[in-house]
């Protein structure tokens, strides 16, 4: 079979057994550090991706994908509003709501809070908060009965449970000769919800949305109409199409728009970690670098026979490029592959850990992820390993063109 000679070359190298044992060790060291930041990476951005799929999914289950609402604050023909939105593709739930500030209390606990007046049977639609109770259902949310259902950090906060009364306080209150007085209406606690998220757990209380009606003085307005679409991330183009079609007369926002800094903040952070791990590879680059100079002046006088016998200095190139392609290419390759197993087995692992150390490395009285969620994207793993190969062959140049120049007569003059 015939190969080029200076992949025939370049393999008899890499497989050959080096005089120089310091040179094979160093080649081995440079194939485990390639693969260990491979894996490094792989795994940390894995994890990354489980994060931000976690934390989208329980913020989304509280909140819409799309929300049109009034420019004042109301919404009156919102009835029109559902009927048009029902209709238009990828739109599978709508939903009005009425949202605002309030204060409830119980005794001397006080805490503020933001109120939601939704319609029980629809909210199903729209938000994952009925599969999120702790006790009660939303269902227990009757109209004119004003019961409330609130987050379980704030049920703990002013120290309340199914059952109990709590006073609300909202500041659009009756106008007197002695001035304005906050208006005040009693709840019964009827159900407790656990999001997982702590804006929404510790802040957060739903009524019934005639109840709202009444007590913000609303008449039969809303404060908007949310959206359930079959695909979140299809969100920005849903809402620019709303605007198109409703000619701008509502405010309408995606949840991107909503949680634009969060989102940010971990794209930047896995950014950061990519560049930062993947000094790494950089390290591991620099080692083909030594090692392949190495291998140079360990060679000197094979480069010098091979030159006499016609080789030409491209082909003296080509065969120290096969011998650091292949460190790169294995170490990448094992690498790539370790990364994978550790990224689908990383919440097992920890547990393991766990279980071996007595240890909770993210307790869940600190953490509302307490656990290791990991996401394989193909774009990642990708982009991970052709990164690290390409620059693994631009480290084999510099030696490599080193070699080219070895003069035949220089390296044979103490042969």
């Amino acid at each position: 079979m015939f190969r080029p000679l200076p992949l025939f070359v370049g393999l008899r190298y890499f497989r050959a057994k080096r005089r120089n044992q310091f040179i094979s060790f160093i080649s081995f060291m440079s194939m485990v550090a390639i693969a260990i930041g491979v894996m490094a990476l792989i795994t940390v951005l894995s994890v990354m991706n489980g994060f931000q799929n976690e934390l989208r999914t329980r913020i989304l289950s509280m909140v819409s994908d799309v929300t049109i609402s009034g420019y004042s604050g109301r919404l009156h023909d919102w009835q029109r509003v559902m009927q048009k939105v029902r209709g238009m593709p990828h739109v599978t739930g709508a939903a009005p709501y009425i949202e605002d500030q309030a204060m409830l209390a119980n005794g001397a606990n006080m805490s503020g809070t933001v109120v939601r007046g939704i319609v029980p049977e629809e909210e199903s639609a729209v938000s994952g908060v009925g599969r999120k109770m702790v006790s009660g259902s939303l269902s227990d949310l009757k109209p004119g009965k004003y019961n409330i259902i609130l987050g379980k950090d704030l049920a703990y906060s002013l120290g309340v449970g199914p059952g109990d009364k709590v006073i609300m306080l909202i500041s659009r209150g009756n106008v007197t000769p002695a001035g304005i007085i906050p208006r005040l209406r009693r709840f019964t606690v009827v159900g407790i919800f656990y999001a997982g998220v702590y804006q929404y757990d510790s802040a957060l209380a739903l009524i019934d949305l005639k109840d709202a009606q009444t007590l913000y003085g609303m008449g039969s307005a809303v404060t908007g109409v949310r959206l359930k679409l079959d695909n979140n991330l299809l969100a920005p183009d849903v809402a620019r199409r709303l605007v198109a079609t409703f000619h701008g007369n509502y405010y309408i926002s995606d949840w991107t728009q909503q949680n634009a800094n969060l989102w940010k903040a971990i794209a930047m952070e896995k950014t950061v970690m990519f560049v930062i791990l993947s000094l790494i590879e950089l390290v591991a680059a620099i080692s083909i670098v030594i090692v392949l100079v190495m291998a140079v002046t360990d060679k000197q006088s094979d480069i010098a026979i091979l030159r006499t016998l016609g080789v030409t200095p491209k082909g003296i190139m080509g065969i120290f490029i096969v011998q650091g392609t292949l460190i790169g290419f294995l170490g990448t390759l094992l690498g790539m592959v370790l990364g994978i197993l550790l990224a689908h087995n990383v919440n097992n692992i920890v547990e393991f850990l766990q279980r071996i150390f007595h240890t909770q490395f993210l307790p869940a009285s600190v953490y509302y992820i307490n656990n290791l969620p990991s996401d394989i994207y193909v774009s990642d793993v990708l982009k991970v390993t052709i990164a690290t190969f390409l620059l693994t062959v631009l480290a084999t140049l510099y030696p490599a063109w080193r070699a080219a120049r070895t003069q035949p007569a220089e390296a044979l003059r103490y042969e």
